[in-house]
């Protein structure tokens, strides 16, 4: 969810430790929130990791934890961060649930990663809602919380002031989503690149570690290429008028076949990849250049600005000129944004 303004101070980030927390899924915050924007002035956020009791605590592969405040930390907090809990039975502290509950009736953002929806569902906070967990926890979670609408196959699902994602690197798709959010693409792009990752995976694509039924082989990739190389042809001319045929005959593919492989590899209809990759050339332009609405249109491949304003209400809920107010009028950017 974008921040109504971009914030004159640092976003205060907690990320819960809790008992033998999966290390990936507690790095991942800690890379993404502790060094995005630390050399900005102020810094983008302030991160701190809080208990969920006192002392030391067990990480898989004979580690040892500790962090320095305990849970009184998320009364301060405006984003907390649940990361993946060990599905072996683990039972999340009353105390913290009751903290989870608190910080979010007052207002903060709460996320969770993996399996850190079994935590957010057990406080309550996922009844009714749609959410993201990894695929293989999808009918625990259902069975264990029937109130909660489980998606298992998006990577992550953004409901405002709830966000979900699925495993791994879907933690990493969340994560740099809340920075597009809060500091525009170009931030999470910077971040992305320092942490040499995809900057932007939109949410709703499909978890690809999921099985998927043995096919025969597709024309696509005797070589095992993919369509890597169809999709920087793309993207590197987005201004022009991209047809699904013309991706087609560039992967040497007929119609029908390219369109069934590219469902498969990127989880996503060509056309709807394709205006997603519109939708996000024109967020870098409306927040990096003063170019006209009718030229970040013209330039993003979405024709003049009443086709970008209608694909900006449809992606965003918003308009072109107010998203540029977001991200250009005032406070703390990264630099060209």
């Amino acid at each position: 969810m974008a921040r109504t303004t971009p914030s004159a101070s640092p976003i205060r980030v907690v990320v819960v430790l809790l008992a033998e927390s999966s290390l990936f899924e507690l790095a991942v915050p800690c890379a993404v929130f502790g060094q995005g924007g630390e050399e900005a002035t102020p810094p983008w956020y302030e991160l701190t990791l809080c208990a969920t009791a006192p002392g030391v605590q067990r990480a898989p592969g004979g580690l040892r934890l500790e962090a320095e405040q305990g849970i009184e930390a998320l009364d301060a907090a405006d984003l907390v961060i649940v990361p993946a809990c060990l599905m072996n039975g683990y039972e999340p502290p009353a105390a913290l649930l009751d903290a989870l509950r608190a910080a979010h009736a007052r207002g903060a953002r709460i996320a969770s990663l993996c399996s850190g929806a079994f935590v957010l569902a057990a406080a309550g906070l996922l009844d009714g809602r749609e959410a993201a967990t990894h695929w293989m926890y999808a009918d625990e979670l259902r069975r264990r919380h029937p109130r909660v609408d489980v998606n298992e196959h998006a990577l992550y699902v953004d409901g405002g002031d709830i966000l979900t994602s699925a495993g791994t690197a879907a933690a990493i798709d969340l994560c740099l989503h809340i920075v597009r959010g809060d500091y525009g693409t170009a931030a999470a792009a910077e971040v992305g690149r320092r942490m040499v990752v995809a900057p932007h995976r939109e949410g709703d694509q499909t978890q690809y570690a999921r099985p998927k039924p043995k096919r025969p082989a597709s024309p696509a990739t005797p070589t095992g290429k993919g369509l890597a190389a169809v999709l920087d042809w793309a993207v590197a001319r987005l201004d022009r008028p991209l047809t699904v045929a013309e991706l087609a005959a560039r992967a040497g593919l007929g119609l029908r076949t390219f369109e069934r492989h590219f469902a498969r590899e990127v989880g996503a209809t060509p056309l709807k990849w394709l205006n997603q990759q519109r939708v996000a050339q024109a967020r870098v332009l409306l927040e990096t250049t003063d170019l006209p609405v009718d030229s970040v249109a013209e330039r993003s491949g979405l024709g003049a600005g009443d086709g970008l304003r209608q694909h900006f209400r449809r992606a965003l809920g918003t308009t072109p000129a107010a998203y540029r107010r977001t991200f250009r009028g005032g406070g703390s950017r990264p630099s060209g944004a």
